[in-house]
């Protein structure tokens, strides 16, 4: 009797923990996520007489609105298609051959993502400028008579694609090699028995089997540069929508089409994340055994050699464009009219210690990163423990409800709280700490639940059963159990959301609107501004921040390996 009384208070217990995280993530999503983008939808369609379509007259009327809805789609249907191209063989490579100083090389593929497009846009303005490096150096060859206008209007929305493909890249990479290694190889060696080519083993077994993992990869490659705010806003191309929403929020009572815009984000956004689904939805994938295996994984053969490591160190050289530029910015000394600087200096390392804003930005990104994750830590095990091991009916809903915010950018979330709580106590105005905390971990949330839920996939349930069998409280076999077996998984989910917490643009740049309240993307973004040395100070702030976010990415793929993919899946 004892013993089934105990198991009786212990799924009363289990079903309690699982109410009560669902009521709390469902309060946090509805103050923090589903009232800000309802008070955006309201407002846009609402004038002082009542409902009214004329912001979405003004806005589609306006030829330089229409202008930055245009170009933003390009930017992000460009972004798409080249890290397509690059991600795909890229990813074949990594998940089908293996190779001398395979680990070094699919490695150095990650390194992009330690540095935020906007960084590097610093750089590339050095370089490309009408008297930039390229310049001079091609003048001082005899190649050019001229100088080259690499950074025209014109150019520049190349410029900015350019950028993010560069970054955005390994996130589709990640999702197809985890994709494609999870594929059965007994397909494929049925298929070559039977004759099939290998152009139509590719074709018809392994493209329709990775669709998944690409188009979880793509979505976010789509929504990412479509509403990037940063990279446009330093490159200098300024018609886009997330720049003219930036420019809006500082007199949005004045000027309302900045509602219909956001709207507009809004519905575009969840629609290409709506398809994305449909092409995968109501279509099996199931297969009998999993990739992962050594038949799976072939020696390459030199043929194959030939292309592989011309084509890997090709794209890590140009990977590291953005990183080389930001670097010699950061160090340059007596750099005019010269390709390279006359000496090397690491004066203004020193001065981003020495500057009150760049000093601000570092404490108070490591701070607001730092809370932002714990609370991703402790929403993200709950989370995780609710749906995966099903203490309540329909968990799985619970799962989708966390995911939603993947398919919302940043700007959108960071605009609706402006809207929102400005004259409130969360006046970001006056204070925008909680604000940023808060929306840091909501955009980071998918990330941890994710990485929990992989860990907590691979344990036995059984395990904690007999735990409490002999027993132990809940408590006590979650602390000593649970978390100790899926502790990698909470370490590498942590790490992504503090480092791309620390480096996060959007909603530091629209929410922090006072100096000392400064995280790193808008101390950076100010010394940028700043006439004289700034340039070159945001520069070596720009390496420093990523320096941590390289620490923390590198770290979380040494733990996760392939799996990293599948923190990227929307």
């Amino acid at each position: 009797m004892p013993f089934r009384s105990k198991l009786s208070s212990g799924k009363v217990l289990s079903r309690l923990i699982g109410y009560l995280t669902v009521i709390g993530t469902l309060l946090l999503l509805i103050f923090f996520l589903i009232w800000p983008v309802a008070t955006i939808v309201a407002k846009a369609f609402t004038s002082k007489t009542g409902f009214t379509l004329e912001y979405f007259s003004l806005l589609f009327s306006n030829d330089i609105q229409l202008s930055a809805i245009g170009n933003s789609i390009l930017i992000s249907l460009g972004t798409t298609f080249f890290a397509t191209l690059w991600s795909l063989p890229l990813a074949i490579i990594s998940a089908r051959f293996k190779f001398r100083g395979k680990g070094l090389l699919t490695g150095l593929l990650l390194v992009p993502m330690v540095m935020p497009p906007f960084v590097g846009a610093i750089g590339m303005q050095r370089f490309f400028a009408r008297f930039g490096a390229v310049n001079i150096f091609l003048m001082d060859k005899g190649i050019i008579s001229s100088p080259i206008a690499w950074l025209t209007d014109e150019n520049m929305i190349w410029a900015v694609i350019f950028l993010e493909v560069l970054h955005l890249y390994p996130i589709l990479y990640l999702n197809l090699t985890s994709a494609l290694s999870n594929i059965d190889p007994s397909l494929e060696e049925m298929a070559q028995t039977l004759g099939v080519s290998r152009l139509r083993q590719y074709w018809d077994i392994v493209w329709p089997l990775a669709r998944p993992g690409y188009f979880a990869g793509a979505i976010i490659v789509f929504i990412w540069s479509l509403t990037d705010l940063g990279t446009p806003l330093l490159v200098g191309f300024h018609n886009t929508m997330p720049v003219h929403i930036f420019n809006l929020v500082t007199d949005i009572n004045e000027n309302p089409v900045g509602y219909a815009l956001v709207f507009f984000v809004i519905v575009m956004t969840i629609s290409f994340f709506l398809v994305s689904r449909f092409f995968v939805s109501g279509k099996k994938y199931q297969m009998l055994a999993r990739g992962h295996v050594t038949s799976s994984v072939k020696q390459a053969s030199r043929a194959a050699q030939v292309f592989i490591f011309p084509f890997l160190v090709g794209t890590i050289l140009v990977a590291l464009i953005p990183h080389f530029t930001v670097l010699i910015t950061s160090l340059g000394e007596g750099w005019f009219m010269t390709a390279l600087p006359e000496q090397y200096t690491l004066k203004y390392y020193a001065m981003v210690f020495q500057q009150e804003v760049s000093e601000i930005g570092i404490k108070n990104s490591l701070l607001f990163a730092s809370l932002s994750t714990l609370l991703d830590l402790v929403l993200g095990i709950l989370i995780a423990f609710v749906v995966t091991r099903k203490l309540i009916p329909m968990s799985g809903l619970l799962d989708a409800v966390v995911m939603v915010p993947l398919a919302l950018p940043g700007i959108v979330l960071a605009f609706g709280y402006v809207v929102t709580y400005t004259d409130t106590f969360l006046d970001p105005l006056h204070n925008p700490v909680p604000l940023l905390v808060i929306a840091y971990g909501i955009r980071r949330l998918p990330y941890m639940v994710r990485s929990a839920s992989g860990g907590l996939q691979q344990i036995s349930s059984s395990l904690e059963e007999a735990s409490e069998c002999f027993g132990a409280s809940k408590f006590h076999t979650l602390r000593k159990i649970t978390l100790p077996l899926i502790a990698a998984n909470l370490l590498a989910g942590g790490l992504l959301c503090f480092s791309y917490a620390v480096l996060d643009v959007s909603d530091s740049l629209i929410l922090a609107m006072k100096d000392r309240f400064y995280p790193i993307t808008k101390a950076i973004y100010a010394l940028y501004l700043e006439q004289g040395s700034g340039e070159f100070v945001a520069s070596a702030l720009g390496m420093i921040s990523m320096l941590i976010l390289a620490g923390c990415i590198l770290a979380a793929s040494a733990i996760l390996g392939k799996k990293l993919g599948e923190m990227f899946r929307s």
